[in-house]
């Protein structure tokens, strides 16, 4: 997840973090993978942002369902059974001597290809994976003044064009809308679906609140976010009336609180949407108003549940 171009505290301990590549742990400087690989021709694989917490990855069996999932759908053979992938994340963790407040970017690739053209039977050898664990932090003033979005004219594909739900390397729908956002001065891009519909952020996923109900999207046009699930279960858990829906952004304007959710920050307030502020909560540490942070800490707990250790 990111909310805007440097949404987290830097840390100079990851100017020498280990880097795992198929295996072998390098130094960041020498993490390299081959020009010809599929990812690097032609975005084709798929990846997963994880976060660690006190020694353990937050949801990591809804993290590995995706991965496998997508891997499936793309037909790339990851080599590695899901115990075997779980070693060698916690090896590199350990490497590292990382246990808390980490980001972890794990990518696959179907691999080398002979020539840098489409057609997987011209993949030479094994599916390429790779894992970047970096220390990262939310910056402490993430809910003080919570987020800005800008509705981008780039507009959402559904399952028809390239299915949302696959989580793949190449994310130029995304990165257009983000551009755009950025260009108008905002953190982030809200985005619509091809009716106009409210579908997703750019690289969050977007709820409202309107009179006591929580609101998303129908899912239809956006990933199948591993937060957004979360977060979902959490209302229905603390009992505040979730709904999956469309909703246009007349009733985006009007709503009583908004966020956005993802791995790295968990529940971040937005303060405005096209330049319009939301209602101002009171609490000069916290835009949240009462149902995100009931949410929150209802996702805090769940997530604790249902985080994964070493295999």
């Amino acid at each position: 997840m990111s909310t805007g171009t440097q949404d987290y505290v830097g840390d100079e301990r990851n100017d020498d973090v280990l880097v795992s590549v198929d295996g072998e742990l390098v130094h960041r400087d020498r993490a390299m993978v081959s020009v010809f690989d599929s990812g690097f021709v032609l975005g084709d694989g798929v990846w997963e942002g994880l976060r660690l917490i006190r020694g353990r990855i937050a949801f990591l069996d809804a993290h590995l369902d995706r991965l496998y999932d997508g891997a499936r759908m793309l037909m790339i053979d990851i080599g590695l059974t899901r115990e075997a992938l779980v070693a060698r994340l916690f090896g590199c963790l350990d490497a590292n001597g990382m246990e808390d407040g980490v980001h972890i970017r794990l990518m696959v690739t179907r691999g080398k290809k002979r020539s840098p053209y489409q057609d997987p039977r011209l993949t030479i050898g094994a599916a390429t994976v790779v894992i970047v664990p970096e220390w990262k932090q939310p910056k402490p003033d993430v809910y003080r003044r919570g987020i800005t979005l800008f509705t981008a004219h780039v507009r959402r594909t559904g399952p028809a064009d390239q299915d949302p739900k696959l989580n793949s390397h190449s994310k130029i729908n995304d990165i257009l809308a983000c551009i755009q956002a950025t260009a108008a001065g905002a953190d982030e891009a809200l985005m619509l679906d091809d009716r106009g519909f409210v579908a997703t952020c750019n690289s969050t996923h977007f709820f409202i609140v309107r009179k006591g109900e929580l609101w998303t999207s129908g899912g239809g046009f956006c990933l199948r976010g591993i937060t957004r699930d979360a977060v979902i279960r959490a209302a229905r858990a603390a009992g505040v009336p979730v709904f999956e829906r469309d909703f246009s952004l007349f009733d985006v304007y009007a709503a009583d609180e908004a966020f956005v959710t993802g791995t790295f920050a968990g529940l971040t307030p937005v303060s405005t949407v096209d330049g319009r502020a939301l209602p101002a909560l009171g609490d000069p540490d916290d835009l949240s108003g009462p149902v995100t942070r009931r949410l929150r800490e209802h996702y805090f707990a769940l997530r604790e549940a249902e985080a994964g250790g070493r295999a």
